[in-house]
């Protein structure tokens, strides 16, 4: 009697002890799975650069960074490098060799289909029964950026030095990467890149830069006021001027010059400089003239095209344009 009572509570506490021990399993396995798997460590990646987070990041992918320019690898620009990866998916663990997996990661940007394939391997156990997954070390990729004339420029809104023109950034990935060049009197659109492997090779923005509508303008109202003064003057050669008029007969009435056509301004890029492209115009001559010979006078209306060059100066003051007349 007593022994078949001990019996049923050996058998219940074997029992208990097997559902305890196939719970235990399953917990490891679970816990395993979803907290310390391969893909966990992928999720903790992505998570630290949408935060910004880049030291932890670096921590994370277990990467070396090139010879290259930081500005994109922590705080707001590498929060901005991730708002442009939208519908991220991050896939099941693949086997990958002997202890290694590969986890790809979907996402979109800029409506574009990417995968990133992160490969990580199993470097040992934690409290006997957790696996330690560790991303496969490597090199960060770069971003090589190059600027018309400028010596500095904008990356997911961090302004960045361009020392004669260029620069590189190592760059997290996946990433999208904005730069723009912004000032009064220069510009360059804004051009975007999707980084999306550590194997790819350079990546490339040339920012085009292009003299902004407030320099033409300021330029253009430069060279009028210099024309106007040349057709205030009421002689056949104005003093420094583009344009002039030749005759043998004698001046029989007053002298007048208007301007009918302004030049149209155009400032191009020439050998690390800015220049004024050759400028044309047309200039209108009234008078009268008298003929030596007979004594007549007749009324003169001379259009005529006239042509120079002008050298252009822009600092932190302001703009000067100096006009060049070859005589």
């Amino acid at each position: 009697m007593h022994s078949s009572r001990l019996i049923r509570v050996l058998a219940a506490w074997l029992l208990g002890l097997m559902l305890a021990i196939v719970a235990a399993i399953a917990t490891v396995t679970l816990v395993n799975t979803h907290v310390f798997g391969p893909h966990q460590q992928v999720e903790s990646y992505l998570e630290a650069l949408r935060q910004g987070e880049g030291e932890r990041a670096l921590g994370l992918l277990n990467a070396t960074v090139p010879d290259a320019n930081a500005a994109l690898l922590d705080g707001p620009a590498l929060q901005r490098a991730t708002e442009g990866v939208e519908n991220v998916e991050v896939g099941s663990p693949q086997p990958s060799g002997e202890n290694r997996v590969t986890v790809d990661v979907s996402y979109t940007i800029n409506d574009a289909e990417h995968t990133t394939a992160f490969m990580l391997e199993k470097t040992g156990t934690d409290w006997l029964f957790f696996n330690r997954w560790e991303f496969v070390p490597s090199n960060l990729p770069t971003l090589e950026v190059s600027v018309i004339n400028q010596n500095e420029a904008t990356l997911n809104g961090t302004r960045v030095v361009m020392p004669e023109g260029r620069n590189q950034f190592a760059v997290f990935y996946p990433a999208e990467v904005e730069s723009h060049y912004t000032s009064e009197y220069f510009a360059a659109p804004a051009q975007t890149v999707a980084v999306t492997d550590r194997q790819q090779g350079p990546t490339r923005i040339n920012l085009a830069t292009a003299a902004t509508p407030a320099l033409a303008e300021g330029v253009t109202a430069q060279l009028r006021t210099f024309l106007d003064s040349c057709a205030e003057q009421t002689v056949f050669q104005p003093a420094n001027c583009p344009f002039g008029f030749e005759t043998e007969n004698r001046v029989a009435g007053p002298i007048a010059w208007s301007i009918t056509e302004y030049p149209e301004v155009r400032i191009e890029p020439f050998n690390g400089d800015w220049v004024i492209s050759p400028l044309t115009g047309t200039v209108l001559l009234e008078t009268s003239l008298q003929d030596l010979f007979t004594g007549i006078i007749e009324p003169v209306s001379v259009s005529q095209e006239f042509g120079f060059t002008a050298r252009l100066a822009v600092t932190d003051e302001g703009i000067t344009v100096t006009p060049v007349v070859e005589y």
